[in-house]
């Protein structure tokens, strides 16, 4: 097997994750042509009604067809998602139709890709920085280019989502190279179960996974809202720059994650919730002050929260699944994270009763208290080094790195 062949599975996953978040920057064009701030909120987060379902069964779907018929299909709904939300000018219901399908595309590239690429990297932890980084990558630059061609390009609620279809294209010609590395078959759904169980899964990862999108939902969603009557005709130029630089840091420190992770403890994972606090604090003081600057901050410290704990929860999950594991547990792991997604349609109903410096606040305060648990529990209910065997070819019969 070629090692390189992990690459176009990344391909593929950097694809899905530019079409997950190509919708995020044009937030405030949607506003701006005349939608409310909670409708607009709710359609961000409308596609974690696909994404979630998808990611707790199609661990168990690849696992019994394979990793590439999963892969081809989350990227030609990708595709599809792009059609539906560029024929958004036609009707609202075109774009929620869209940012469901979307959520099923970014669902399959998250569980399936990450393992397809674990499983095709000669170093397992090397497949997960891989495909964390490729993914991030694919969010932030979907932004980024969205958000340049919306405020633009000719045809703004046409044009971003056509390129990308484009892409899409592209990696669904290129997808079938890429070997395969599951045999169908079906190892149940028991084991996934036990593996989430986990008394490590429960008190280190559970406490953490929430935080990785919801810390992203604050930098991109809630702070270019927030100092939106300081940027006047360049709202959807500052919602883009803020998405881009809260995932470009979250990209940058994704090395340090490996750095800071050591097996015996969860020290990447409190560091990681540790600087998801003071983001949020930051953001608290941003939507007092209202200023552009301290806002971007706010956002890049949230991002690089986001890099750290996104490998780190991903590194923690190889060493607690067992064979046959690994595609389910990582399918639940996001599904945890992007529960956090919808952290800004309950700030935008929650703002009702209390002030965003209040709400926000009080978000840093939670965050705090998950880091005091998750440090508690570093160094209890550690699992066993698997056992390597020669015939294994799983990611998760490697030995601690």
């Amino acid at each position: 097997m070629n090692e390189r062949s992990w690459r176009v599975v990344a391909a593929a996953m950097f694809v899905c994750g530019w079409g997950g978040n190509q919708f995020t920057p044009l937030l405030v064009m949607y506003r701006e042509s005349g939608w409310s701030v909670l409708v607009v909120d709710a359609l961000l987060g409308a596609y974690v009604i696909g994404l979630v379902p998808t990611l707790l069964l199609v661990g168990r779907v690849s696992q019994r067809f394979g990793r590439r018929p999963v892969m081809l299909a989350g990227t030609l709904a990708s595709l599809v998602a792009s059609v539906l939300l560029a024929l958004g000018p036609l009707g609202s219901g075109f774009i929620a139709a869209g940012r469901f399908v979307t959520g099923g595309a970014v669902a399959v590239a998250m569980a399936v890709g990450t393992t397809w690429v674990t499983e095709l990297s000669a170093v397992p932890a090397a497949g997960a920085r891989r495909s964390a980084l490729w993914l991030t990558l694919g969010f932030g630059m979907g932004a980024g280019v969205a958000g340049v061609l919306a405020q633009w390009a000719p045809w703004p609620m046409v044009t971003p989502y056509a390129l990308h279809a484009v892409l899409a294209l592209a990696a669904l010609v290129l997808l079938p190279r890429a070997p395969e590395t599951r045999v169908p078959g079906d190892t149940g759904r028991a084991s996934i179960l036990a593996g989430a169980r986990h008394p490590r899964f429960v008190r280190v990862i559970l406490p953490m996974a929430p935080w990785i999108f919801g810390s992203a939902g604050v930098a991109y969603a809630i702070m270019p809202q927030l100092v939106g009557d300081a940027l006047g005709r360049w709202g959807l130029a500052y919602s883009t720059l803020l998405t881009v630089c809260t995932l470009g840091a979250g990209a940058a420190v994704q090395p340090l994650a490996k750095r800071l992770d050591r097996p015996g403890t969860a020290r990447a994972v409190a560091v990681s919730m540790a600087v998801m606090s003071a983001g949020l604090a930051v953001s608290a003081v941003a939507a007092i002050v209202r200023s552009p600057v301290v806002a971007l901050v706010a956002a890049i410290t949230l991002g690089m929260a986001y890099g750290v704990a996104v490998v780190s929860g991903l590194l923690e999950l190889q060493r607690l699944a067992r064979p046959g594991e690994l595609a389910g547990l990582t399918g639940i792991y996001y599904a945890l994270a992007y529960i956090g997604f919808l952290l800004p349609t309950v700030l935008a109903l929650l703002a009702r009763v209390a002030s965003y410096p209040v709400l926000l606040g009080c978000l840093a305060l939670v965050a705090l208290a998950g880091t005091a648990v998750i440090l508690r529990h570093s160094r209890a209910h550690l699992p066993a080094p698997p056992v390597r065997s020669g015939a294994s070819s799983s990611p998760s019969a490697a030995p601690y790195r």
